[in-house]
């Protein structure tokens, strides 16, 4: 049984000790305060944040898959995150998962006592057919979270690497391959994690996706390249970028998206290196998807 009181995230913040008795304004003003001290400390723990990334990308290249095990708003957040690849990198649903203790039901709703089962991932993770390819990363701000540990013993037993997220670190952490713990200090409201813990897990989170697919040639420079143009806006976006890469006018570029059906890194090959639809899909299959890469290969005999 954890000492909750020792916990970090179950302190009582000086700061915000009177936060009941003075103006609205001064009220969100220790919140903004207190809020601003999240990024400072995500910064010192960068180097386990790219150690993490580096895991992921090579991951991912080699077919492995990313699973975020949480509960309540760790568990939400691990969703949101991986509801956001598909559309934003065009990669498959299954490559990144988010998992929540109580189930699917437990995202809108809380499911009171799941986070408190060791065995509650287990299941859950088995359904997937975890493979030593495969990471697991358990969130817990309090950094005791049975659901979340007992999914990462399973992990590890399969043979996955496992990373490592909370806000509370102390002699208890589990044994897996990245730790990441940034003190961001005791909550304006004691124990409330959704606040700066729920703040630091979205920033990291942030990193660790966005680090990977850029790693693994999903941009070019700061352009989104293989966004999955799935509405009005990103159809738009696709043919702007297209645009500014390669200088055609916004008619020729739809023109081009459409000889590529709607592959806008298929489309920059095509556009920056004057090869066919086939020759681009190949010098990308080549070169692993990366579109400088492949640009560059195209020269080569």
């Amino acid at each position: 049984m954890p000492d909750w009181a020792a916990l970090l995230t179950e302190q009582q913040n000086p700061a915000s000790e009177q936060i009941d008795e003075v103006s609205t304004l001064e009220m969100l003003t220790i919140i903004n305060g207190e809020d601003q001290l999240v990024p400072l400390a995500v910064s010192k723990e960068l180097p386990h944040i790219a150690q993490a990334v580096e895991l992921v990308s090579h991951a991912f290249g080699q077919g492995g898959r990313l699973f975020y095990l949480g509960a309540g708003t760790s568990g939400r957040l691990g969703i949101l995150d991986a509801s956001e690849c598909p559309p934003t990198f065009r990669v498959p649903h299954e490559q990144v998962q988010g998992l929540i203790a109580g189930g699917k039901s437990a995202v809108f709703s809380a499911v009171e006592g799941a986070e408190d089962d060791p065995k509650g991932a287990v299941g859950q993770l088995q359904e997937q057919r975890l493979s030593d390819l495969d990471i697991v990363m358990g969130i817990a701000a309090s950094g005791v979270t049975p659901y979340v540990l007992g999914g990462l013993d399973h992990a590890r037993s399969v043979g996955c690497s496992t990373i490592f997220f909370t806000c509370s670190p102390g002699k208890t952490l589990p044994s897996v391959d990245i730790q990441i713990a940034p003190r961001v200090g005791p909550e304006v409201l004691t124990g409330s994690t959704r606040l700066k813990a729920g703040t630091a897990t979205k920033l990291v989170l942030n990193m660790i996706t966005t680090g990977a697919m850029i790693r693994c040639g999903k941009t070019y420079g700061n352009l989104m390249v293989d966004l999955h143009p799935s509405n009005k806006k990103l159809i738009d976006r696709s043919q702007r970028i297209l645009s500014t890469l390669t200088d055609l006018e916004l008619e020729e570029a739809q023109q081009v998206l459409s000889q590529a059906a709607g592959d806008l890194k298929i489309a920059l090959v095509i556009s920056l290196c004057d090869v066919s639809p086939d020759r681009a899909r190949a010098l990308l299959s080549a070169h692993r998807g990366s579109v400088k890469k492949a640009i560059s290969g195209s020269a080569t005999p």
